[in-house]
């Protein structure tokens, strides 16, 4: 996850779509890498694309709006339950008023279980364990709403990547203090209510211990909320409140706020502080979250959506020259069928773009190594005589492409580039004949509309020919012209 929900939504696509496949094997992604390959700037950034696309197309998108909805909907619940829960407690602790209120066993029923789970929390940092029951409540909770066939791995994608990055302690620490804050907020409300519209007893009572040791007690218990400005009862008057004497309301009032002060002191504030801690430590913990290129799963893609030829960085200084150098072919007569082949195209794009004439041999759309290495195999054993390669105008031409229009010129007869969709990407088709040139691809190997380029592969003969679009008897035009410059007087 990055800072921002589109981060967060981004990395948690790309962890339960890798998830997916180590589980039911690889996607079909052919069409979806390439755009990643198109569009993204670093591996990690196409990772996160091809995820993206390949989310939208599984619906795997909506199963995660679905635990999202899930999740929303369990937290709402549990602090609902909280602030039920903090309500009841008040009303347990002080009873109905008609006997005296024991202080001491009030304040441990209030804050005895808040004390226990506060010091576990704090203690699983020293041990390294992971202690947030209530977070972990709200975890089953929103796998017990989501039901579908994937429901498992949507927290499960959630889980491993917030382990990562070691936000899961805080995130779920945030979610069990933020469910305290809630029952302490209504259970100092409704001790409030209470006590305005009731009147209580306070006191202490005792077998074993001395009034001195209650004095004592109530001193240490005391000196934090008076700190914040609640009323605090004198020593005499808390040797009086042993249940054999007659005190006045003042005194009630006293331990009325002594009571409200300690659940202050050391129920919500520090819940309240925990709170604040956790939400800056996820915060801090989800902005330095990076995609792990080296996880299984995504090391797989790094030669799919990085190749091997393809250049991420300046490694030696620009002389403006290529090193791949496409040849036309070697130039001699081959009985093999005249090919054609697609290199990258849209996978959302039929294939042949245009019907092929009888004799034509269609290689395919080549979009994967393994139909690379086929091709170039069959290409050895069985040399076209003239071949025709179709690569996508409209994506920006990288070395990985130049190299393999080199391989496959080596055994062909003659090789020429048809540049599909050059009208819709002029700025990136200019793009694609600089680098030909610069590859040594004369302007008229070229073409950019597909009946010229059938033309030649049909029945070769001059390229001037071919680009007109006439065939083997049409007559020569009076002026002939390389098949792009012909285009592009066209369009100007």
């Amino acid at each position: 996850m990055m800072p921002g929900a589109d981060g967060l939504a981004a990395h948690w696509m790309a962890e339960t779509v890798r998830l997916r496949e180590a589980h039911w094997g690889p996607l079909e992604d052919a069409s979806e890498s390439r755009r990643a390959r198109a569009e993204g700037r670093g591996l990690a950034a196409k990772i996160l694309l091809r995820a993206r696309y390949l989310g939208q197309r599984e619906k795997l998108d909506e199963l995660l709006a679905r635990w999202k909805r899930g999740a929303r909907l369990a937290l709402l619940g549990l602090a609902v339950a909280a602030l039920f829960a903090g309500a009841g407690a008040a009303l347990g602790a002080l009873g109905n008023g008609e006997r005296p209120v024991n202080l001491l066993l009030a304040l441990f029923a209030i804050l005895g279980l808040h004390t226990l789970t506060f010091l576990a929390w704090l203690l699983s940092f020293g041990v390294h364990a992971q202690v947030a029951g209530l977070g972990r409540l709200w975890l089953w909770l929103t796998r017990k709403l989501a039901r579908s066939p994937d429901a498992a791995l949507a927290p499960r994608a959630l889980l491993e990547l917030l382990s990562r990055n070691g936000a899961l302690r805080w995130i779920l620490g945030g979610v069990s203090h933020g469910l305290w804050v809630c029952a302490f907020a209504s259970l100092l409300l409704v001790l409030v209510a209470v006590l305005s519209t009731r009147r209580y007893t306070f006191g202490w009572e005792t077998t074993l211990l001395s009034a001195d040791a209650f004095v004592h007690a109530t001193t240490i218990l005391g000196w934090l909320p008076a700190r914040l400005g609640f009323a605090m009862p004198a020593a005499d008057m808390v040797r009086a409140s042993n249940g054999l004497h007659t005190l006045p309301a003042s005194v009630q009032m006293l331990w009325s706020s002594w009571l409200l002060g300690c659940v202050l002191a050391y129920g919500l504030l520090p819940r309240l502080l925990a709170l604040l801690l956790c939400l800056y430590m996820s915060r801090r913990r989800l902005a330095a979250t990076a995609l792990d290129a080296s996880l299984p799963g995504y090391a797989e893609l790094r030669e799919r959506l990085q190749p091997s030829s393809e250049q991420t960085g300046i490694d030696a200084p620009d002389t403006g020259e290529v090193a791949t150098r496409i040849p036309s072919g070697h130039g001699a007569a081959q009985a093999g069928r005249p090919l054609v082949v697609g290199i990258e195209l849209p996978g959302d794009e039929p294939w042949p773009v245009q019907a092929l004439p009888e004799g034509m041999a269609d290689g395919g759309n080549i979009d994967s190594r393994t139909q690379r290495n086929a091709l170039l195999e069959s290409l050895r054993a069985h040399p076209p005589s003239r071949l025709l390669a179709v690569c996508d105008a409209r994506q920006t031409p990288d070395r990985g492409a130049l190299a393999l229009l080199a391989e496959l010129a080596a055994p062909a007869g003659e090789l020429r580039i048809l540049l599909h969709g050059a009208a819709a990407g002029a700025g990136r088709s200019a793009a694609w004949r600089e680098r030909l040139a610069a590859a040594g691809r004369p302007a008229d190997s070229l073409y950019e509309h597909w009946p010229p380029a059938l033309a030649w592969l049909q029945h070769g003969g001059d390229p001037s020919q071919a680009d007109s679009g006439a065939g083997p008897d049409a007559p020569a035009p009076g002026r002939p012209q390389p098949p792009l410059q012909e285009h592009r007087d066209g369009r100007n």
